[in-house]
């Protein structure tokens, strides 16, 4: 399948080529030795004979390199520990008390019920 890279801001086309499975939101991949966070995906369709059919698949992605303390959760990559009661279970945000972290160091770290 046809995927694009495009910048998140600017939706600048960063690159053009193939991949079998394009990567999910809030998933950090390598892409030509640069690290990036997919923010959102979009899907343009072409009508073949009477049916829509998936041509191209447009990642808008923000260049990032992934976080020593990102970790992979059931429902995706989150920052931070997740065990924490004010981690914000996300790829974007660690938490709210300390979102630059880290972790190991916050006063308010509590564990979550």
């Amino acid at each position: 399948m046809l995927v694009e890279l495009r910048h998140i801001v600017d939706q600048h086309l960063i690159d053009r080529y193939e991949w079998d499975d394009s990567p999910s939101p809030g998933v950090w991949f390598v892409h030509d030795t640069q690290s990036y966070l997919v923010m959102q995906r979009r899907h343009r369709y072409k009508l073949i004979n009477g049916q829509y059919v998936l041509s191209l698949t447009i990642l808008l992605v923000k260049q990032q390199r992934q976080p020593t303390d990102a970790t992979y959760v059931g429902h995706g990559w989150v920052i931070g520990d997740p065990e924490c009661r004010f981690n914000a279970l996300s790829p974007l945000l660690r938490c709210a008390v300390l979102p630059e972290g880290p972790c190991d160091f916050c006063m308010h770290r509590d564990h979550r019920i």
